[in-house]
């Protein structure tokens, strides 16, 4: 089962789905069909919206992986949590006018750090079982 990989999966999704209603509301109050219409918080509401749905999967695919092959329940939920972190942390700095680079930094450094922490886990995870 993957509880812990489903808890952090919804609360991703919760998150999501906030970005994706804030770029729902700047397109109506912008009045702006398609892209972004030379508006800058619609473009940086965009572009929040499209960078957490570009790294989230990978993470999501390798907490699942981890915690699918048996991984100590708190293997998963550190880096879940790291996740969901940095993208919260990116978002509020690419977001908030003017952008806050050095909280957009921070947030994928947090996204960079639990991605590859992901990789070795999996890896260690995988070469473990596989030899012992």
């Amino acid at each position: 089962m993957l509880i812990v990989t489903s808890f952090i999966a919804s609360v991703l999704t919760v998150i999501f789905i906030k970005l994706s209603f804030a770029v729902i509301g700047l397109r109506r109050k912008n009045k702006v069909a398609l892209g972004d219409g030379g508006k800058e918080d619609l473009e940086r509401a965009i572009r929040a919206q499209g960078n957490f749905a570009e790294y989230v999967p990978f993470g999501l695919i390798l907490l699942a992986c981890l915690e699918l092959n048996g991984a100590p329940w708190w293997w998963v939920a550190t880096p879940g949590i790291g996740l969901i972190i940095g993208r919260l942390i990116h978002a509020k700095g690419i977001n908030v006018p003017p952008p806050d680079f050095s909280k957009r930094v921070i947030g994928m450094k947090f996204t960079f750090y639990t991605l590859i922490s992901l990789v070795i886990l999996n890896i260690g995870w995988s070469l473990y079982e596989l030899l012992w």
